[in-house]
């Protein structure tokens, strides 16, 4: 199983001054913004990491990662089998990704996406 690290979501108190640390300070690009911001290093530009504010999110958004897998199916049933909540079976989503999802045992959500190969029926 190899999983890469996708995505991360923060919690923030002040959206602005946080987006300007990550803009100004660390110098991140600015990949989406409005009430939740995306900013990733311009090393790792496959690398999200999600601004908002709890009451825009909700406490879901509070320690949640992403990790990119080649096999989302394959990952699933080996972390189900360990005992670990579920808290979404594989499914494939409208923007070409299969994702599930699970709950550590401190509650951090930990969702697993796999790029899917969308087939393109001729015109």
């Amino acid at each position: 199983m190899d999983l890469r690290l996708s995505c991360c979501a923060l919690a923030v108190h002040d959206l602005d001054e946080t987006v300007g640390f990550y803009r100004d300070v660390l110098g991140f690009e600015v990949r989406a913004a409005g009430q939740v911001v995306s900013v990733s290093p311009p090393s790792q530009p496959e690398l999200r990491i999600v601004l908002a504010r709890p009451d825009v999110e909700g406490d879901r958004l509070l320690g949640s990662l992403t990790f990119a897998t080649d096999n989302c199916d394959a990952t699933f049933e080996h972390i189900e089998a360990t005992g670990a909540e579920v808290m979404q079976e594989p499914i494939d989503r409208p923007q070409g990704v299969r994702d599930c999802a699970f709950l550590d045992p401190s509650g951090n959500m930990l969702r697993f996406s796999q790029k899917r190969v969308v087939d393109v029926l001729p015109g």
